[in-house]
């Protein structure tokens, strides 16, 4: 009888955590699809929700004459917001089969990372858990295409 009530007890605790690693990850996942989203669709709603106003996030887009890579230095905040602005504004949304996907890398208690694979490169995203909500703090991407 003992035996049995300790590996119910297990089971039971197994189950809770499995729950809570499925919850996280639709956090993560949700933040990371917001962000996505919110530059692909113009929804700075989508954006706000998945970025906190301190965000770093940092770039590099490769020249095709040199080949070399051009830091883009820091998008801010203000400046994500107001891109998916303009992305709205001027209905210049991303193509339906532009690439869309978030690959989770980690997730502990407060912080998780993920990678991002966007029409513009990788994006590697850096969360953090606020008032029980994933946000995305910092963002150091890669893109593949030129842009001279």
């Amino acid at each position: 009888m003992r035996l049995f009530l300790m590996i119910s007890l297990l089971g039971i605790s197994f189950l809770h955590l499995n729950a809570q690693s499925e919850t996280e990850e639709a956090g993560v996942t949700t933040a990371c699809m917001n962000y996505l989203e919110g530059f692909y669709e113009g929804d700075t709603v989508k954006l706000k929700n998945a970025i906190v106003p301190e965000l770093l996030k940092f770039g590099y887009w490769k020249n095709k004459e040199t080949g070399m890579y051009k830091s883009e230095g820091q998008m801010t905040y203000q400046a994500a917001v107001n891109y998916a602005k303009r992305v709205a504004e001027k209905k210049n949304f991303a193509k339906s089969d532009a690439p869309k996907s978030v690959k989770i890398l980690d997730i502990s208690n407060h912080t998780a990372a993920a990678k991002i694979t966007a029409w513009w490169g990788t994006d590697y995203a850096l969360l953090a858990k606020h008032d029980g909500k994933w946000m995305i703090e910092q963002v150091l991407w890669e893109g593949p295409l030129s842009r001279d």
